[in-house]
């Protein structure tokens, strides 16, 4: 088990691109500066709720399994939640919903179990400017 992240480097990292996420017609940040907020976000949902049951994807950055259940090893999970990362920072910081997020096909959601994450975000909320 890794070590618990703080909460306090996971807002810094978000508000760091915190324009970015909120705008669409800001430039975007740094690479690392993305990769940072959207690794520390992500990473959260393990810990918040642990298991092996869905895997979340935000590539090229990251890929985390979370939720209770079945773990799966091999091959392609049946549960994954799948988004660039922008959109993982918008979700992650409450600015846009998993609903409507699936609806405007910026998440791939399949599975049974997928659409659990939803219940986990926001994970750092940012205030709508």
């Amino acid at each position: 088990m890794t070590a618990p992240l703080d909460p306090t480097q996971t807002r810094a990292a978000v508000e760091a691109v915190a324009t970015w996420v909120l705008d669409d017609d800001a430039p975007a940040p740094s690479r690392p500066a993305i990769a940072a907020a959207v690794r520390l976000t992500a990473r959260t949902l393990p810990q918040i709720a642990p298991g092996s049951s869905v895997e979340v994807r935000v590539p090229p950055f990251v890929a985390v399994q979370c939720i209770e259940g079945p773990r799966h090893t091999r091959g392609t999970p049946p549960n994954v939640v799948e988004t660039d990362p922008r959109t993982w920072l918008r979700l992650a910081a409450g600015t846009l919903t998993f609903a409507d997020a699936v609806a405007d096909g910026k998440i791939d959601a399949s599975g049974s179990r997928a659409a659990e994450v939803a219940e986990l975000l926001p994970i750092t909320p940012l205030k709508i400017r």
